[in-house]
């Protein structure tokens, strides 16, 4: 027991050591600034090369996403019904369904749901 003990304290250290030394090398400097901004063929950049991220993107990104789960959460349901007992099968279910649909309804009272706003 002290065997591992001492392992899990060696293998702590070390790893406490390589993150502080990757954290002290990793320092920029003021020349990586030039290498991080944007290039056009030698010319400086007419306009900011960040563009603007849509949220209303991102956020129907997400929900597809979560949805995109769910169905994949939900699909074994259907086979294990042969497998299981049908009341603790359809109560497992339902329970599922109604926390799907609260959290859905949730986003459209929230507005997530709307593409413009």
């Amino acid at each position: 027991m002290m065997m591992i003990f001492s392992m899990a304290c060696l293998i702590f250290v070390i790893s406490i050591v390589v993150m502080m030394l990757a954290s002290i090398l990793s320092k920029k400097t003021i020349a990586d600034r030039e290498k991080s901004s944007p290039f056009e063929c030698g010319f400086d950049p007419k306009s900011s090369s960040r563009l603007p991220f849509s949220l209303q993107f991102f956020l129907i990104a997400i929900i597809f996403l979560i949805f995109d789960v769910e169905i994949a959460l939900i699909l074994p349901i259907i086979v294990i019904l042969n497998f299981s007992n049908i009341m603790v099968w359809t109560l497992t279910s339902m329970i599922f369904i109604i926390i799907l649909l609260i959290g859905l309804f949730h986003e459209w009272n929230q507005g997530a749901l709307n593409w413009s706003y």
